[in-house]
């Protein structure tokens, strides 16, 4: 039998509002990542749904996380909302 695996994680990590909730109370922006990574092993990364981040952003967030870690990237809205309303002749501004 085969064994699987399983991921669990949230959509994003950087959120202001989760400092004092998820995040301790002192907990700086430029370290929420690290933070994150204690508790999950995988993310989804929300702004490749607005935009592709940069190559380099890529490899700091993979530089910055444990080998095993996982990222989900998100599907890219133009592809996923703006090309299925084109197609179903929605008006995209």
């Amino acid at each position: 039998m085969k064994k699987g695996h399983s991921y669990i994680g949230t959509s994003g990590w950087n959120y202001k509002h989760w400092i004092g909730t998820f995040y301790p109370d002192d907990t700086r922006n430029v370290d929420q990542f690290a933070y994150y990574q204690t508790i999950f092993n995988t993310v989804e990364l929300n702004n490749s749904f607005y935009h592709l981040p940069a190559a380099e952003t890529f490899k700091k967030w993979k530089d910055a996380s444990p080998k095993d870690f996982v990222f989900s990237v998100k599907g890219s809205r133009y592809i996923t909302h703006m090309k299925k309303a084109k197609r179903f002749g929605g008006n995209v501004a």
